[in-house]
């Protein structure tokens, strides 16, 4: 049996916490306004597995239901992202030890769900993100934002922010409802706020080998989205679904379980492509 929930990170950073100057960040959003087809998992592991390789990662979550932040068993914070957004703490006060090499978050918090109301007419609003990350981009070599299912202003904040996108798919039926709307939302997202923006990789999860389901979304999404599909696909695993009650990622609850050797051939895949695109 694995063992239980670790004791809760949430060490703010210190100024003497020597982070590496970074040469080249690349900043991912993962991102789906469709719930729970594993994109938090995703955020949670791909920050875990590329911080494994000995890069340093800042995991951002952007989801007022937290749950990026709980499944890395980091306790309610003093100062969070939404302080951010309100300017009212600074990047230091805000990144948090996880209490794994490498590996740094800013915290959300249930106060993020008003963010659409509170800056409805503030100016600039879909780049305050990107404003926040700018200096962080000296001092991480990636950072992965876990945005919430919606195409609300943190979606959108996220979308202008990112170099790239990561969009897991569920492998059922409604996998591609919805897909046009998000589609057309990063065209616009590209054309007004964010040129340089592209779908990294399109990550098939929940996937039943036992299933012609399975199969024929497969099928369908690697006809829409061609090579953008990651050949990696993420299964049904039980050992997913245990390891955030735990705050862990599975690739750290269960390392020898069929989802976290999925998970970590995923990170190869979003390195290996990030280093084809530093040429």
């Amino acid at each position: 049996m694995p063992p239980m929930r670790p004791k809760p990170a949430g060490k703010p950073l210190s100024g003497e916490n020597p982070l590496h100057v970074s040469q080249h960040c690349r900043v991912l959003a993962v991102v789906n306004q469709k719930g729970g087809v594993g994109k938090t998992t995703t955020a949670v592991n791909l920050s875990a597995g590329l911080a494994t390789t000995g890069d340093t990662v800042l995991l951002i979550d952007a989801d007022p239901q937290v749950n990026a932040t709980s499944g890395l068993g980091v306790a309610e914070r003093e100062y969070t992202l939404f302080d951010l957004f309100q300017e009212e703490a600074t990047p230091e006060q805000v990144i948090t030890e996880t209490g794994r090499p490498n590996l740094w978050l800013i915290p959300a918090s249930i106060d993020l769900a008003g963010i659409d109301v509170l800056f409805a007419s503030r100016i600039a609003r879909e780049t305050i993100l990107k404003q926040i990350l700018q200096p962080l981009r000296e001092r991480f070599q990636w950072i992965i934002v876990d945005t919430p299912p919606s195409l609300g202003l943190l979606t959108i904040n996220a979308l202008t922010a990112a170099d790239g996108l990561i969009i897991p798919l569920q492998c059922e039926y409604y996998a591609l409802e919805g897909l046009t709307q998000l589609m057309r939302t990063i065209e616009l997202v590209r054309q007004h706020l964010n040129p340089n923006l592209t779908i990294w990789k399109v990550l098939l999860t929940m996937y039943d080998t036992r299933t012609r389901l399975a199969e024929q979304v497969e099928s369908e999404v690697r006809k829409f989205f061609g090579t953008k599909v990651a050949q990696t696909v993420i299964p049904r695993n039980v050992r997913i679904g245990e390891s955030p009650s735990f705050g862990q990622p599975v690739i750290e609850y269960d390392p020898r379980s069929r989802g976290a050797h999925a998970y970590l051939e995923f990170v190869k895949e979003v390195r290996e492509y990030g280093a084809s695109r530093s040429g």
